[in-house]
Parts: C-alpha cells; sequence; structure tokens
C-alpha cells in the first residue's frame, strides 16, 4: 500500500514529467517549422532533401551532447534518425508540389 507522502512524490514526479512532455512536444513543433522553411527553400534552389555530410555533423553534434548529459547514443541516434526522416519526407513531398 502507497503511503500519502509517496504517492504526493509521485504525483509531483509525474507533473513534472508531463510539463516535460508538453515542452518536448512545442520544441519539436517548433523545429519542423523551422525545416518546413529549409524544405520550401532546397525546393525552388532544386536542392537535394537530403544532405549528407550536414546530417553527418548534426549525429555528431548530438552524440557529443548525448554523452555530455549522459543518455543513451542508441537511444539519442534513433530519436535524431526518426525526426530527420520525417524532415526529409516532408522535403520531398514540398518538391514533388513545385
Amino acid at each position: 500500500m502507497m503511503t500519502d507522502d509517496v504517492a504526493q512524490q509521485l504525483a509531483s514526479y509525474r507533473r513534472t514529467i508531463d510539463n516535460l512532455d508538453s515542452a518536448l512536444l512545442y520544441i519539436l513543433a517548433e523545429r519542423f517549422r523551422c525545416t518546413e522553411h529549409v524544405g520550401h527553400l532546397k525546393a525552388e534552389q532544386a536542392l537535394p532533401a537530403i544532405d549528407n555530410e550536414r546530417e553527418r555533423r548534426q549525429l555528431d553534434r548530438v552524440m557529443s551532447i548525448a554523452n555530455e548529459v549522459g543518455l543513451s547514443r542508441h537511444f539519442v541516434e534513433g530519436l535524431m534518425t526518426m525526426i530527420v526522416g520525417a524532415v526529409v519526407e516532408r522535403h520531398r513531398e514540398i518538391a514533388a508540389s513545385k
């Protein structure tokens, strides 16, 4: 059986987690708004949807941050692969509509 103190502490942690989840979603939305502009610029200039050199530099950069903050490299690589994949797909859609 959970004591009132434990229940209160758990509720406090969960409120913090909920707030952080919300912040993450707002940050992701802003990131995707910015990459939308990149996609339009690439389409206007007939640039490819994928910039392998940029992606490599970004992955190196975020892996370094992952190490600094103690996040799993495997997790961060998977997360970035998912995010970049969605961006590239959107850039291809934008290019196809031009």
